[in-house]
């Protein structure tokens, strides 16, 4: 994930703990159900996103990430450690994943020039067994081919929630959609959850990428992880990549993907339409 800092992003997991009972002044107003389906319905949520390079094919963004913000009242940008926990503590990340699915859904119907989306699952939404229903059904009546969104797990729920993970995997490929481990080899490089996961896509935790250059334990996770992707033919992409030199290794190396600041700064998803592919 590329911007955990900047954005609230919707996956649950590594960005905010469970608050046992929020405080009230926590993003500057109250966080009720009230306020949070209020700020979904009024569009203070807005939607940017960070596009996805083809290394091996020149300028070519063949995906972007969705990225998640929200606007208080004087239109001031709440920090993600401010909004994601309130979401969280009342249940409510499967709602604000919906929403983005249909807003998403909505771009691509506006002719969006990059053609797929990755959209961050939350904990909370690979646990409730309507979603992928929910997406098939948005995606069938947009007439939009399934293989235009790409759902990101964390490589966390991975390790701790193997088997909800398995279902949601199972179920979202079904409907033709992608599968993408967000944030692989960050915690453990573990390969034995992959064929069972039967994913499409790895993004190489961003700690790995920035030292490729000068750790050769990161190199060696880099090139461990390389040599699984090409067997199992899951395309490879490298998140936080800032620095040229960054990138024209990568290049060299056959990773297919980077993502980061030094490729492309998030922007408003809108935005997009006119964006070269």
């Amino acid at each position: 994930m590329s911007d955990r800092d900047n954005f609230l992003v919707t996956s649950s997991s590594g960005d905010a703990q469970l608050l046992g009972e929020p405080d009230p002044q926590l993003a500057g107003w109250a966080g009720t159900r009230t306020k949070l389906y209020e700020a979904l319905g009024q569009n203070k949520v807005v939607l940017y996103c960070q596009p996805v390079l083809d290394l091996q094919a020149g300028m070519h963004f063949p995906m972007a990430e969705v990225l998640v913000r929200l606007h208080e009242e004087e239109a001031a940008l709440l920090p993600p450690g401010e909004f994601l926990p309130v979401f969280e503590h009342y249940r409510m990340m499967p709602a604000l994943d919906r929403w983005v699915v249909g807003k998403v859904v909505r771009q691509l119907m506006q002719g969006a020039r990059i053609p797929r989306f990755s959209i961050n699952v939350s904990t909370q939404t690979l646990e409730e067994p309507g979603f992928p229903m929910f997406v098939a059904d948005t995606l069938v009546a947009a007439a939009l081919p399934a293989s235009s969104l790409v759902f990101e797990i964390d490589e966390s729920d991975v390790l701790s929630r193997l088997e909800a993970v398995a279902r949601f995997a199972a179920s979202i490929k079904a409907i033709g959609c992608g599968v993408l481990i967000d944030g692989f080899g960050g915690r453990a490089v573990s390969f034995a959850p992959l064929k069972r996961l039967s994913v499409d896509f790895l993004k190489v935790d961003g700690s790995i990428v920035r030292n490729i250059l000068r750790s050769p334990v990161a190199q060696t996770k880099l090139n461990a992880i390389q040599r699984v992707g090409k067997t199992l033919e899951l395309g490879i992409i490298a998140e936080s990549v800032e620095e040229q030199d960054i990138h024209v290794r990568l290049k060299s190396l056959g990773v297919g993907y980077a993502q980061g600041f030094g490729i492309s700064k998030p922007r408003p998803i809108a935005a997009l339409h006119g964006e070269p592919t």
